[in-house]
């Protein structure tokens, strides 16, 4: 029997926090338990706030932690061409097109919307893209882009959407409303997602559905803030014919006021805490893993 494949993916735009730590050692001690293997990825498509020490510093901090994981360690920045060749084969499909409004735009657009009523937010509380983009011609589309102007490339869900069936996931932990279980996936309530830009060539959802496709992943351990995002994987995994992990969704750490922890509270970060002297068998006290 195959083994099951667990992963940790961190950014390396700051330091760990709290809850970094709490969803690597969980996704650790179940490797652990069942006998399955832990790789680390490092997500770095963003080279504007990735940086090199941040990097460095997660390999030390999971170091004492006590996590072990396999060699090599993925890292996205190095495996651009595999995210382009999936955004290749949608673009094929006709399921992908460029919107071209700044974000100073798409501002205006939406005011202007909520002013003649509602206007659907995505999961996360984003507007939904309210731009015209979608109508564009082929040819007018070519020539803003061949002009250098910047653009986002998008999913046309409703297209993407005829293509497939019903989508779920098997969820082993809980959502944000304690789902178990079989669970539905709505990837429509999150629009026309972007899937890359002009400056960077994939967004987290085609990336993390590609890099756990190739690494073999089976198990995706993370926090409950991804719930909805999985939807959105499901959809892209059922696209371009690629496995469907199980999926456990675990608590939040939360600091003092029940806000989710950020990397820009320095004192719930790692170093911080290993600065003051705090041990890593403290951490696990502090997280609830004793």
């Amino acid at each position: 029997m195959t083994p099951p494949v667990f992963r940790f993916a961190p950014s390396p735009n700051g330091h760990l926090h709290l809850g970094h730590a709490y969803s690597a050692l969980l996704n650790f001690q179940r490797a652990q338990a069942s006998g399955g293997r832990l790789l680390l990825r490092i997500e770095d498509i963003d080279p504007t706030r990735c940086r090199p020490e941040f990097e460095q510093a997660i390999y030390e901090d999971l170091g004492w932690l006590g996590i072990a994981w396999e060699q090599p360690v993925r890292r996205q920045s190095e495996h651009i061409a595999d995210y382009l060749a999936a955004l290749a084969r949608l673009q094929d499909m006709g399921l992908v097109y460029p919107s071209f409004e700044s974000r100073a735009e798409i501002a205006r657009l939406v005011a202007l919307r909520e002013a003649e009523g509602a206007w659907p937010r995505d999961p996360d509380g984003a507007p939904l893209y309210p731009g015209t983009a979608k109508t564009l011609s082929a040819a007018r589309r070519a020539e803003l882009m061949a002009g250098g102007l910047p653009y986002a490339l998008r999913l046309d869900m409703a297209a993407a959407l005829g293509r497939v069936g019903v989508l779920a996931w098997d969820e082993h932990g809980t959502g944000p409303s304690g789902e178990a279980g079989p669970v539905t996936a709505r990837p429509e309530v999150w629009g026309d997602v972007i899937l890359a830009r002009k400056e960077t060539p994939t967004s987290y959802h085609l990336a993390v559905v590609i890099d756990d496709a190739l690494q073999g992943v089976t198990e995706v351990v993370r926090g409950q803030d991804l719930f909805h995002a999985t939807s959105v994987h499901r959809l892209l995994q059922a696209l371009l014919g690629l496995p469907a992990p199980a999926y456990r969704h675990h608590r939040l750490i939360r600091d003092a006021t029940g806000h989710k922890l950020s990397k820009s509270n320095q004192a719930t970060g790692l170093r911080a805490l290993r600065a003051e002297g705090v041990s890593s068998a403290e951490i696990r006290h502090r997280i609830g893993m004793l």
